[in-house]
């Protein structure tokens, strides 16, 4: 099979989450610690630092992937989900593992993915760790896909393990509650290695400080460790919390281990993160005049910190693009969003998109009026088309909202 064909049957096969929901979701780590027996176990011939958290665990891992990149290390970056291809969840180095490998390792290994019924994830989470222990990376950065305990990623030992914060998200898989919540994420703990903890309220703290001292873990509250953080190239209003994570955890890196981490490389490598690891869709500026913003929040949290820094804009008048999945709860996220602006109601062209007709029904009752658009691409156009220089334009609601964007037209 060609790349293409190759991605497709990966795709259109077997479940995944991205596309599927809650049939793709496994209940234990039996497929995938399978899988890494099956490959000769390559998640043990890689050092790592493991990130979990309902937001801004992309950011941190893409920070801390530049940081360490410009402190001369070869750095794997794995995330998810991807944008436009499916390469951008398999890094080395800010370069996308290629297609030949991809189609290589899924020709060799598809008979056994077949038999044993592999999900998407597990098989992305195994080629992963095939290529960064095939290519000797330095050090990797493994962003946990969802939850924690019972992620594909799971099976690694970090060097430190990292939380950003816990949100409601996901609740027909993670609970209902904070505190359930947070005990599904500190499920990425392991004993006697240290853990960073970004946000937290007093119900997940205690989560955090039972799962460390239960597994002999060193713990570290960022927020509360932090004071300083240096200027980066991502500029959303969220990523003050996650600069503090990843300084954090380098810090650790410094006191318990081998690799060495200057305050230079930390400046220099916030400064990059986008050069440096091509990183797409968080507070992205496609366009002047007017200014145009897309941005990946998709939860109550990440949503109510974007919505909040649209309003410290300056503009005539508030454009919003916007496109959800049938799971999110529209009850929790339409209330953040403001009345006085035009809203161009799409879906994402994937198959739990939400029928526009349906989030712009939903949308009335708290009073947010538009159009509905059969496209996120006719969405789009038409903003501009309806727009003045002096207007501000938003597109977002869900990550594959903005992956359906002209990504690559910065300003």
């Amino acid at each position: 099979m060609n790349y293409q064909e190759t991605t497709n049957w990966l795709f259109n096969q077997l479940p995944m989450y991205q596309l599927q929901g809650a049939s793709a979701y496994k209940k234990d780590l039996t497929n995938v610690n399978l899988l890494a027996s099956h490959l000769d176990n390559p998640h043990k011939k890689i050092k790592c630092i493991h990130v979990a958290g309902t937001n801004g665990k992309g950011s941190t891992s893409h920070m801390l992937a530049s940081i360490l990149q410009e402190a001369g290390y070869k750095v794997g970056l794995y995330t998810s989900p991807h944008l436009k291809d499916f390469r951008e969840r398999i890094k080395i180095n800010g370069i996308e593992i290629s297609e030949a490998f991809v189609c290589e390792f899924i020709e060799q290994h598809k008979s056994f993915f077949e038999a044993n019924d592999m999900s998407f994830f597990e098989m992305s989470v195994g080629l992963a760790f095939d290529y960064f222990a095939t290519e000797k990376i330095d050090i990797a950065i493994i962003e946990v896909g969802m939850g924690g305990r019972l992620d594909a990623t799971n099976i690694i030992t970090p060097l430190v393990s990292v939380i950003t914060n816990i949100g409601i998200d996901h609740v027909q898989f993670l609970g209902n509650t904070l505190e359930s919540i947070a005990t599904e994420k500190a499920g990425i703990i392991k004993p006697e290695i240290p853990v960073v903890i970004g946000e937290y309220t007093t119900e997940t703290k205690a989560v955090f400080l039972a799962t460390a001292a239960k597994n002999n873990a060193k713990i570290y509250f960022a927020s509360d460790l932090i004071s300083e953080t240096y200027p980066s190239d991502l500029i959303g209003d969220y990523q003050t919390h996650n600069k503090k994570n990843v300084i954090q955890a380098l810090t650790v890196l410094n006191e318990q281990t081998n690799f060495k981490v200057s305050l230079e490389n930390i400046k220099s490598g916030l400064l990059h993160v986008v050069k440096n690891t091509g990183l797409l869709g968080r507070w992205q500026q496609l366009g002047d005049n007017p200014k145009i913003i897309c941005d990946t929040a998709h939860n109550k949290n990440g949503l109510e910190i974007v919505l909040n820094q649209i309003q410290k804009e300056k503009f005539d008048h508030l454009h919003i693009v916007l496109g959800v999945v049938n799971d999110k709860e529209l009850d929790e996220v339409l209330p953040l969003f403001p009345k006085n602006a035009t809203y161009y109601f799409c879906k994402p062209n994937i198959p739990r998109g939400l029928d526009p007709a349906l989030l712009q029904e939903k949308a009335l009752q708290f009073s947010l009026s538009g159009n509905i658009y059969n496209s996120v691409a006719e969405a789009y156009n038409a903003t501009q088309n309806n727009s003045t220089k002096d207007d501000f334009i938003y597109i977002g609601g869900s990550t594959f909202v903005v992956a359906e964007l002209p990504l690559n037209k910065e300003v």
